[in-house]
């Protein structure tokens, strides 16, 4: 059987399938993993460890020697997504309160909005960017985990997060990248953490989730994925061709929600228990978002793709080589494209 292949023709299959079959465990036998042992501390209560060594892996993956437009594509992409899903926390926060805009909690939209799909990004890259964009995926890892959610809700008073919690959250992926950069044998070693890692966590997360609020949670994820695709996906493609004064389809391509975000309600409420009581309903959501975010944004940016095209031809402004067809990329591959579901 072809269970692999199979999950795969699902959006952020690897992730979700799994999450949906510890949901389905946890909803139909929920005490069927809580026997003790091994197969509690895998399967039930795992999730912090899990978490932990995801992004370990996934800071030995970043790569410290990048060329300058690397760098600062990396760097551009990542502030815009934070800085458009944190404004936009803010802004829901401020009109709806707590209770959110149609049952969407300031945890669920930070949490999603912000972190974007490595995966999909370096395959949109290299088959619309060239090779500086598809580099930019190491940097995009930053916003791997609950750290940037962290800081954008105790920035705006959303959340009391210790000093020491928030710095916790960011070490595993600090270690990652030291010992990734200090030896390139165990960044490869690490890297293949980021294709191993994400069933696990799924199911894990899953295991502490009931069908019964994810189902209450439906209308509210399908809004949250619009949501990301349209305000880190369409308005990033206009603010980033703006800084790079030529229409550029790849500012779109941060329009997506990882599947490892839906581990950051459970990390965040770790942190701050005041949110324990919002973490099943906005991992729900935000799984929705996985799902919602991955059909979307693909064909968003394959249609600006062509607008751009036109609009640079136009203007007379050059067009790169896609990094495909330059070679600087495998046509089924790229940099860390295993690095999210």
């Amino acid at each position: 059987m072809r269970l692999l292949a199979t999950m795969k023709r699902f959006p952020a299959g690897v992730m979700v399938i799994p999450l949906l079959l510890g949901c389905t465990m946890n909803t139909c036998f929920p005490d069927a993993l809580a026997i003790g042992g091994f197969t509690t501390g895998l399967f039930k209560n795992g999730v912090p460890t899990l978490i932990g060594l995801f992004l370990f892996c996934s800071g030995a993956t970043i790569d410290v020697k990048m060329a300058g437009a690397t760098v600062w594509k990396g760097v551009v992409l990542t502030a815009l997504k934070f800085l458009i899903g944190f404004g936009l926390g803010i802004l829901l926060n401020a009109l709806f309160g707590e209770a959110g805009f149609l049952g969407l909690a300031p945890l669920a939209v930070i949490g999603a909005v912000t972190n974007s799909n490595g995966v999909i990004y370096a395959t949109l890259a290299g088959e619309y960017g060239d090779e500086t964009d598809v580099g930019a995926t190491s940097i995009l890892a930053l916003n791997d985990g609950p750290f940037f959610t962290m800081i954008a809700l105790g920035a705006a008073g959303m959340g009391n997060f210790p000093v020491t919690d928030i710095i916790a959250s960011i070490i595993p992926m600090i270690i990652g990248f030291i010992i990734g950069n200090l030896d390139h044998e165990w960044r490869k070693i690490l890297a293949t953490g980021m294709i191993l890692l994400p069933p696990f966590n799924g199911f894990a997360l899953g295991a502490g989730m009931n069908f019964g609020n994810i189902l209450s949670a439906g209308i509210s994820g399908i809004v949250l994925g619009l949501l990301t695709v349209l305000a880190t996906g369409l308005l990033s493609f206009f603010l980033y061709s703006a800084l790079r004064r030529k229409a550029d389809p790849m500012g779109a391509a941060i329009g997506t929600t990882a599947g490892v975000a839906t581990t950051t309600p459970t990390a965040v409420a770790m942190a701050d228990p005041s949110f324990q009581p919002q973490v099943e309903t906005a991992t729900a959501q935000t799984a929705a978002a996985v799902v919602i975010t991955a059909v979307l944004c693909p064909l968003m940016v394959s249609w600006l793709a062509k607008v751009s095209k036109k609009w640079n031809e136009s203007h007379g402004i050059t067009e790169a080589v896609p990094a495909m067809e330059s070679g600087a990329m495998p046509a089924e591959a790229g940099p860390n494209v295993s690095r999210q579901p």
